[in-house]
């Protein structure tokens, strides 16, 4: 009888010895996996790199595919050893290899415990906690109070607005414009000027736009999308830039020359050009004269429809002098007006007499020369 219970002792105590030793290979064989630091603190946008031994307990070489599970959405990962990116590993008995492995935590994430783990497929794992110390975010916001100016081509239009970094991390910020060709536009963080501007975690930086028009701009509204672009985040703002227009304008002649020569009782043509100097158009430009007493002015045409902003027009000036006008210089002010502005452009004319009354002055010269050395003659002895 005692016999027997000792043989039904024995038989249980294998068994279980045998039940016991199913359960060991993955504890005491095969691979074990090891990193001091299980549980790790960081902020939105932070790179994590462990360094994981990996160390074979068993008698025999062991081989594993290497996979991270549980990683949350949106993470990356990549597994590295000796400098090759791996999926499978082979370990020689009671020796270890060390896998790097480097986990990219988002900027926009939860803030709180993540869980995922290492895992040597049917051989070991390792469970991993990264605890993100703030609520994350991908978002930067570019702002301005006044996003809209308006004044005249020569105008400062000058900007100020506001870059947020709403990121978990420091950001670098490259500074772009869209503008249509003649424009420019200057960036200036912190009142310096620069392509790029570096901002601290939720900090708000201060940056200067100055938006400069071409000189000849037209009038008219012009949106100008400024932005601050890097890999990971980016924001847009659209200014407004109104040009009013400028009226302006020149009046004078293809040569430049103001001077002309007259004879009296004749007429003489002078060309001019009116050139539109602003940026805005010019209608029903008409063209008057401030002339000497009795002389005669008149245009052809004496009205120009319209002039475009930086084009010219032509106009002929019949200028006719009075009949008994005495040699000498005369001014003429010509003037081309329209509701929003004038220009004048005054005009000497030297005129001279006549052909047919030189000679009969110089005839008169002569007659009284000879009516005097006639009477010197008669009445000289006397």
């Amino acid at each position: 009888m005692e016999t027997r219970t000792r043989l039904v002792s024995k038989a249980l105590l294998a068994i279980v010895l045998f039940g016991v030793c199913s359960f060991l290979p993955m504890a005491a064989n095969g691979l074990q996996l090891y990193t001091p630091y299980v549980k790790i603190s960081v902020p939105p946008g932070q790179s994590i790199d462990y360094s994981i031994d990996i160390k074979n307990t068993g008698q025999a070489i062991e081989k594993a595919d290497l996979v991270v599970q549980g990683l949350p959405k949106g993470w990356e990962y990549s597994l590295k050893s000796g400098g090759w990116t791996i999926q499978q590993i082979s370990v020689l008995p009671g020796e270890s290899k060390t896998v790097n492995l480097k986990v990219e935590v988002p900027l926009k994430v939860n803030k709180g415990n993540h869980n995922f783990k290492v895992v040597a497929r049917n051989q070991g794992e390792l469970a991993l906690t990264v605890n993100v110390s703030e609520q994350g975010t991908f978002k930067t916001e570019f702002t301005s109070d006044q996003a809209n100016m308006q004044g005249h081509p020569k105008s400062n239009f000058s900007f100020s607005t506001k870059l947020k970094n709403m990121t978990g991390e420091k950001q670098l910020y490259a500074l772009q414009a869209d503008i249509p060709k003649g424009w420019e536009v200057i960036f200036k963080p912190n009142y310096k000027q620069a392509t790029a501007v570096e901002i601290e975690p939720n900090v708000t930086g201060n940056i200067t736009i100055d938006v400069k028009p071409p000189y000849n701009i037209e009038a008219g509204s012009y949106k100008i999308p400024v932005r601050a672009v890097n890999y990971a985040t980016s924001a847009q703002l659209e200014l407004e830039v109104v040009i009013t227009g400028t009226y302006s304008m020149e009046l004078a002649t293809p040569q430049g020359l103001l001077s002309a020569g007259l004879t009296a009782g004749k007429k003489k043509q002078i060309d001019l050009v009116v050139r539109n100097t602003g940026s805005s158009v010019l209608n029903n430009v008409r063209l008057s004269a401030s002339k000497p007493l009795n002389w005669e002015v008149d245009f052809e045409p004496d009205t120009i429809r319209v002039i475009e902003a930086g084009q010219e027009a032509s106009v002929k000036a019949l200028i006719k002098a009075y009949d008994k006008a005495i040699p000498g210089d005369y001014v003429t002010q010509i003037t081309a007006q329209t509701p929003e502005v004038s220009e004048t452009a005054a005009f000497r004319i030297s005129v001279k007499t006549p052909l047919l009354w030189g000679w009969l002055g110089v005839l008169i010269i002569l007659g009284a020369l000879g009516l005097i050395l006639y009477l010197f003659r008669k009445y000289g002895r006397r």
